[in-house]
């Protein structure tokens, strides 16, 4: 009965949690909304992250144990990142949408539909569970690893500027939740990926700790940079004698 409780509580904070993650990348879609670009944002962790929704809600559907907090939790996650892909592939470049639109109808109509017809009609009873069950768990250590491209954009660049800080907060928070949930409803696919979670989010948040100044730094070498061009009316860099290009401060800030 313990355990029973337990697993309730955590169930409801991993729905509020996990709801906050999904709310999560707003303000980056209303950037994407105002600039009328996607910028340097990826659909790769949003694609991902609706095919995990869907195969965890297709795993609580076919759960022979209640699983009304997972139901309710990835009903939401569908909804979520469906309008997300939906405004990124408004906003995005030819090129960028058209890979967006392959990967959708590739993986989360292709690989689902093919997941869904094996296991619905060649696998039965508790192994069908058990399948799904572990299949949900790959796909959600994608989820957590899905964010691997940015922490080394990050590295690359050293600039957190395509990282936000709450999300990396939240995932780890919702990570421990779920194992926890997962361990006191005794179900080892639901923890498993839950741990990887975890030591991810902890790696977004120091990296974040350790470039939080970067993209600062960099735009004051740009205007350092803009104002010696500016204040070089031969339009040559003294420190190396080598021609150099005069471009006006107000279009070099904006690039």
């Amino acid at each position: 009965m313990a355990d029973n409780h337990l697993a309730l509580i955590f169930g409801v904070l991993g729905n509020v949690i996990s709801f906050v993650v999904f709310l999560a990348p707003l303000p980056t879609f209303y950037r994407i909304y105002k600039k009328k670009s996607t910028e340097g944002f990826q659909s790769l962790p949003y694609l991902v992250a609706l095919f995990s929704c869907m195969l965890w809600l297709y795993y609580a559907l076919i759960k022979p144990s209640d699983a009304t907090l997972l139901i309710t939790i990835n009903s939401l996650g569908c909804i979520f990142e469906m309008v997300y892909i939906v405004i990124y592939t408004i906003y995005a470049t030819a090129d960028a949408k058209s890979l967006t639109i392959k990967l959708f109808m590739g993986m989360n109509v292709g690989s689902f539909t093919l997941i869904f017809l094996i296991t619905y009609f060649a696998v039965h009873g508790s192994l069908r569970v058990q399948v799904l069950g572990w299949i949900c768990v790959s796909i959600a250590v994608s989820v957590f690893a899905a964010p691997l491209s940015i922490v080394a954009r990050v590295i690359r660049t050293k600039s957190v500027e395509f990282m936000p800080f709450h999300l990396s907060l939240f995932l780890t928070l919702s990570a421990i939740i779920w194992f926890l949930y997962g361990l006191f409803i005794k179900d080892i696919r639901i923890a498993i990926p839950n741990v990887l979670g975890f030591i991810m989010g902890l790696v977004q948040m120091l990296l974040y700790a350790i470039y939080r100044n970067g993209g600062e730094k960099r735009v004051v070498t740009k205007e350092k940079q803009a104002l010696e061009l500016s204040e070089n009316p031969k339009g040559r860099c003294e420190a190396c004698s080598i021609p150099v290009i005069q471009i006006p401060i107000s279009n070099y800030e904006n690039e």
